[in-house]
């Protein structure tokens, strides 16, 4: 069990200016010395180690005005070093930083450094997209211990720790929440309606890279990659588009923004089983489809629901769990079919849960689609001529995050969310459960 946690309270402390962590018995606890930061002040050797020693995140552009007043509160209440502004320093630097000045002094000798390296937690500050920034670098630099991480809500969007529980003091448990890949390929156009996206326009979880698989149809000149990764959904359609139309301010344009039929947009497979695709039946009503990891969206609103007994035998569905390695494909028809979600038991389209899934856009479907990671939404230009536009989602990894006992989020290991016999669904794959537990447990970070 990991050491339980407590958030620091939203108020000012007189005389912290100076913070001595031999004088306050609680933040101590969370204290990191400033050498730790910048190895070319001294070694100091305390005889306290913290049991809870944490870095903060947060994006100040957040939640309005509050996101600097906790800037402020969090640099009073800590050592200023711990606290870091993600306008101004991105994660991935700062923690690279961390982690290669703390394996340095644990290979000299430091004792503190060696117990910060086991018992560090970061906090992050901001709304979905922030919170989904902060895990996927988590993620991506493959610790040999990752540190546990608790998602504050200080955004639009805050289905992340939503889902988790936070909001709730003194959390005790650790959830897994699991991180999916997503790749799309795409020619780059040099004139015509579709654009390559600018750069600008796509999310912090999505960015071009070069390496593709030589055995790749689309490796070749005048095609680029994107690849990326989210920790809650990823949809196409009306809500990305809404979304979309929110975020760049066109209210003023409402003709601009017409519903899109999903099933003339894409082709549409999944895989349920490992290496075997399928086609997914998308019916003309669909107006968009959401493929959902976490238990919440739009506010808190669970769009799978809970099969009941019958669909769950019948279709061989599941309840939603945040690490079962399967996400939950979810279609709505229109605006007004997303009101039966406010409903006791109310729950969108129930298209299918997969591995992964494959979007492959056809040629004169429209210039663009409207697309979402996690909050954050994109302009997606479409296919010309025979080119082809390809979306394709498969699991990456997972981070722990710190999570409520109530919370919404369940694991598939929680013995208290076990089916019972007549509601298993009989499909079970050991070997492919034990990948999946041990996936992220990666060695490959190493000074």
């Amino acid at each position: 069990m990991e050491t339980d946690f407590v958030l620091f309270p939203l108020r000012m402390i007189p005389g912290m200016d100076d913070f001595n962590p031999e004088k306050d018995e609680f933040l101590k606890e969370f204290y990191i010395p400033s050498y730790v930061f910048l190895p070319e002040l001294p070694t100091s050797h305390p005889s306290f180690v913290p049991s809870c020693p944490v870095v903060v995140f947060i994006n100040t552009q957040s939640g309005g005005q509050l996101g600097s007043a906790l800037l402020v509160t969090y640099c009073n209440l800590l050592n200023k070093l711990q606290v870091f502004n993600l306008k101004e320093e991105a994660p991935d630097k700062v923690l690279h930083k961390l982690y290669g000045n703390l394996e340095k002094l644990k290979s000299n000798g430091d004792h503190l450094a060696a117990e910060i390296l086991n018992r560090l937690r970061l906090i992050v500050a901001g709304g979905d997209g922030t919170a989904s920034w902060l895990l996927g670098v988590v993620c991506d630099l493959k610790l040999a211990r990752p540190p546990p991480i608790i998602t504050v809500p200080l955004g639009t969007g805050n289905n992340i720790p939503f889902s988790f529980g936070w909001g709730m003091r003194n959390p005790g448990i650790d959830c897994q929440s699991v991180n999916w890949h997503i790749i799309m390929r795409m020619r780059v156009r040099k004139e015509g309606s579709c654009d390559p996206i600018l750069p600008l326009e796509l999310p912090h979880a999505m960015h071009a890279f070069q390496r593709v698989s030589e055995s790749d149809s689309l490796n070749m000149e005048g095609h680029l990659t994107f690849r990326g990764g989210f920790w809650n959904y990823f949809s196409i359609g009306m809500d990305a588009q809404v979304s979309y139309a929110f975020h760049h301010k066109r209210k003023k344009y409402p003709e601009k923004f017409k519903n899109q039929n999903i099933a003339c947009l894409a082709k549409v497979k999944i895989m349920k089983k490992t290496g075997h695709w399928e086609k997914l039946h998308v019916p003309n009503s669909i107006r968009s489809i959401v493929c959902l990891n976490l238990p919440s969206f739009s506010g808190g609103l669970n769009p799978w629901g809970t099969p009941d007994k019958k669909k769950q035998r019948d279709r061989d569905l599941t309840p939603p769990f945040v690490d079962d390695g399967l996400l939950e494909v979810v279609g709505f028809k229109d605006g007004w079919h997303g009101l039966v979600l406010l409903a006791p038991g109310g729950h969108g389209t129930r298209l299918a849960q997969a591995r992964r899934i494959q979007f492959k856009f056809r040629k004169g479907a429209g210039d663009h689609a409207y697309m979402r990671i996690d909050g954050e939404p994109w302009k997606q230009p479409l296919p010309q001529d025979k080119d082809e536009v390809v979306v394709e989602i498969s699991h990456l990894g997972q981070v722990s995050i710190i999570a409520t006992d109530d919370c919404i989020a369940k694991s598939v290991y929680d013995v208290s969310t076990q089916p019972d016999e007549e509601s298993t669904s009989g499909d079970s794959d050991n070997s492919y459960s034990e990948e999946r537990k041990n996936f992220g447990a990666a060695d490959a970070f190493r000074y």
